[in-house]
């Protein structure tokens, strides 16, 4: 794994003469204090370590870094960079981007020739599918979305990818996070020696920025962490969910009234800011859902989800979609790659344990997350993933949560719709935001009851 920390290594914005000065000017009657005045100040120290003791650290969280990752595992991404809301990302698609062998990340503890082999397997298989996908799509697709084979071939494709597929990305977090992330890497449930590797990567890199961060790195090292333990099973039990059931709703709140005016369909989404009685209502979901559709789900970082170690709750089942399910020799190339991982995974599991053995599970694996979103949020959301050019998978989760608060009598349900027909309703044009992206139907001119998609 590599990383680079992009930050200003002028004196003036180092992290830590930002976070004194900010909290000298809360005392300051002179007027704001510069960062440059307390670059060498007698006392800065002092006063850096005495605010970071007592958790006054909305000093530390002016100072910002986007790092630039490469050869992190799907994973790690998945369970450390990507589980909260206090960050930005842009990685590398496995939608949009070819996946090459090379890119693998490989246990620790794991025997890198056994893995290897598996994952040279595991790579042609991707490309198998990904060929005769691309071939599927070229006879089903209209002339003019022909062009798009390739990457409708490889959104499927990459359901046969594993955990241990390495990603390159920005990823762009405050210091207290960077801090933060140093603390809990060693408590991770799974992936743990490879957030250890990042934690260490990063400390390396902040002190290199400031040296004087060092006694605050030094702490989180050594700070006493917890990975939040979670009863998922109880919960089940207590709201009713079914075992056939993906989707589940409940603790409803019905919103102040509000109005999905041109705040919430411009691209600009000013709804964030101009908050109304939409933030006030909101729903828990528990969802069954694949790796590949938690990955784009847990972007939507206001709709904060529980994701419980995956040990404890771990079951056999992974998501088929459905253009493979319905060819026979498609399904027969996935079914065959998805139990030839699942096999690997138990061998290795049994060798190098569960948390290291993770890297093998394939991305159709099935999870189980409790999320909780506020209505305004999910408005967005429901945007978002409603417009027919979003993931399959995670299009039908979308829809299925809005069809249960449109059942539910939820006010502003009837609003939760693609991001083309609000726009066409508020007279906004273009009518479809996606430009050369069309998806070539006038979705807007659909009811909610009539939003199926072919692919």
């Amino acid at each position: 794994m590599k990383i680079k920390v992009i930050y200003p290594k002028e004196a003036e914005l180092k992290p830590t003469n930002i976070a004194v000065s900010a909290a000298r000017t809360c005392y300051f009657a002179g007027g704001l204090v510069e960062p440059l005045k307390s670059e060498g100040w007698w006392v800065k120290e002092n006063l850096l370590s005495s605010i970071f003791e007592a958790g006054h650290h909305t000093t530390l969280q002016h100072a910002h870094f986007t790092l630039l990752i490469d050869g992190m595992s799907r994973h790690l991404i998945w369970r450390l960079l990507h589980s909260h809301p206090y960050y930005n990302s842009e990685q590398v698609s496995q939608r949009y981007a070819k996946m090459k062998s090379e890119n693998f990340v490989y246990p620790k503890d794991g025997d890198n020739e056994v893995w290897h082999a598996y994952y040279e397997r595991v790579f042609a298989n991707y490309e198998k599918l990904s060929e005769k996908l691309k071939a599927k799509f070229e006879e089903c697709l209209p002339k003019f979305k022909k062009k798009d084979a390739v990457k409708k071939a490889q959104e499927f494709a990459r359901y046969v990818l594993p955990q241990g597929m390495g990603a390159y990305l920005y990823h762009t977090i405050n210091l207290t996070v960077a801090l933060r992330y140093i603390a809990l890497a060693k408590e991770l449930p799974e992936a743990r020696k490879e957030g250890v590797e990042f934690a260490s990567l990063l400390a390396d890199e902040l002190i290199a920025i400031d040296e004087s961060l060092k006694p605050l790195v030094e702490y989180a090292k050594t700070a006493k962490a917890n990975f939040a333990d979670f009863d998922l099973a109880a919960l089940k039990q207590k709201v009713g969910v079914k075992n056939e059931e993906n989707v589940k709703l409940f603790d409803v709140v019905n919103p102040m009234p509000y109005t999905v005016n041109e705040n919430y369909s411009d691209v600009l989404r000013l709804s964030n800011l101009s908050i109304d009685g939409a933030s006030l209502g909101g729903f828990t979901s528990y969802m069954k859902l694949s790796f590949c559709a938690d990955a784009q789900n847990q972007r939507h970082r206001r709709s904060v989800a529980v994701r419980p170690a995956l040990e404890k709750y771990y079951k056999k089942e992974y998501y088929v979609p459905p253009i493979i399910a319905k060819d026979d020799e498609l399904k027969a190339i996935y079914e065959s790659a998805i139990q030839e991982a699942y096999e690997f995974f138990e061998q290795q599991r049994a060798q190098i344990g569960f948390g290291e053995a993770v890297y093998a599970l394939p991305n159709a694996h099935m999870i189980e997350i409790v999320e909780r979103s506020d209505m305004a949020s999910f408005n967005h959301k429901a945007q978002m993933r409603l417009c027919f050019n979003a993931q399959e998978e995670i299009y039908d989760i979308i829809y299925e949560q809005a069809r249960s608060l449109r059942k539910m009598g939820v006010e502003g349900a009837e609003k939760l719709l693609p991001p083309c027909t609000l726009r066409s309703e508020a007279g906004i044009h273009p009518i479809c935001p996606e430009g050369p992206r069309f998806c070539g139907v006038k979705v807007w001119k659909k009811s909610f009851e009539e939003l199926t998609r072919e692919y």
